[in-house]
């Protein structure tokens, strides 16, 4: 038995708080802000390595095409605070790196951050021209603002309902915040998860009438990137490399590029790890190293360009992408 079970009765009390947190707010009776453009909330229930980055990013291409859209993230681990509206120049210290990747990838996206979300979308609203949906990247814990539409992940590994709220497991909450949820995607899955596997998975969650239920999988670029341009992720087979993490869950990486008969030493570091000047010298040692696009945002001005790339990812919908974006653009207009 695990060590963190003796904390299960520290999690009877913690989720207590928590249940009691929720009914407040969905009573009202703590204050909660809900704006007139459309608002959609992508978060989770468990401690971090969901993928809720590359959910975002799918959720900004699918609606950039038609509507102006915004970003609005805490900036985690950032030396800053307050209301930032990203230009693309800030480091990731200032404004958080999957911030910092939002406006890499899409530059003419608006994105800030602001750990009081309803401040951050109130900033946003005197942005010119005005965005006309938001989107709040790890927002589900986030009541003090009201999303219109709430979308949860969970990852295939460790689904919400086999877990326990902190500190005896990675709960943020009970698993009875999963209520809110407009959609439930299951992240991370094998491409071949079976229909008979995913209906069996959504026995488990027990979506409540209305909820709908999705799979997404992990897609791996063919090319690897960065600021010397790009090259086929193949071609790494022809000699050994470094390759560093700082996610919470770098295991399927480190699986997809095994699965290649690439050969590599792995450099891994906690979530979100801020590299220190040490750290950073040793690296620069290093003949080529791969990274993740989110610790790429954190490297890329420390380690030489010619010695440092990225493998990018995307959220693939297994089947019923359509009905996905179907839900999610419905929302959007009637909003």
């Amino acid at each position: 038995m695990s060590a963190r079970k003796f904390l299960y009765p520290f999690s009877i009390l913690y989720g207590t708080v928590m249940r009691v947190r929720n009914q407040l707010y969905d009573r009202e009776i703590l204050p909660v802000h809900s704006f007139d453009l459309p608002v959609i909330a992508v978060g989770n229930l468990s401690m971090g390595g969901t993928g809720k980055s590359p959910m975002v990013e799918y959720l900004t291409q699918l609606l950039k095409v038609n509507y102006r859209v915004a970003t609005l993230s805490r900036g985690y681990r950032r030396k800053t605070s307050g209301y930032i509206l990203l230009t693309g120049t800030e480091t990731a210290s200032e404004v958080g790196d999957e911030p910092l990747q939002f406006k890499y990838k899409f530059p003419e996206v608006t994105v800030a951050v602001d750990e009081n979300r309803s401040h951050g979308i109130e900033e946003l609203l005197n942005v010119k021209p005005k965005p006309e949906v938001v989107l709040l990247d790890d927002a589900f814990q986030h009541r003090r603002v009201k999303a219109g539409f709430y979308i949860l992940l969970t990852s295939y590994s460790k689904l919400y309902r086999n877990d326990l709220v902190l500190p005896a497991g990675d709960l943020r909450e009970p698993a009875s915040g999963a209520k809110r949820a407009r959609v439930i995607v299951v992240t991370k899955c094998p491409a071949n998860l079976s229909v008979e596997e995913q209906m069996e998975i959504v026995k488990k969650l027990k979506p409540t009438a209305g909820q709908e239920v999705f799979f997404t999988t992990i897609a791996y670029s063919e090319k690897v990137m960065g600021r010397n341009g790009s090259f086929a992720l193949k071609d790494l087979q022809k000699s050994p490399f470094t390759l560093v993490t700082g996610i919470a869950n770098p295991q399927p990486m480190v699986e997809h590029l095994e699965a290649l008969g690439l050969k590599f030493e792995h450099k891994k570091f906690k979530d979100h790890h801020n590299f220190t000047e040490a750290e950073l010298r040793e690296l620069q040692h290093e003949e080529f190293i791969l990274t993740t696009e989110k610790d790429y945002m954190r490297l890329k001005n420390e380690i030489s360009r010619e010695k440092i790339f990225y493998l990018p990812i995307q959220s693939r919908f297994l089947q019923r992408k359509e009905e996905f974006d179907e839900l999610v653009l419905e929302y959007v207009k009637k909003k």
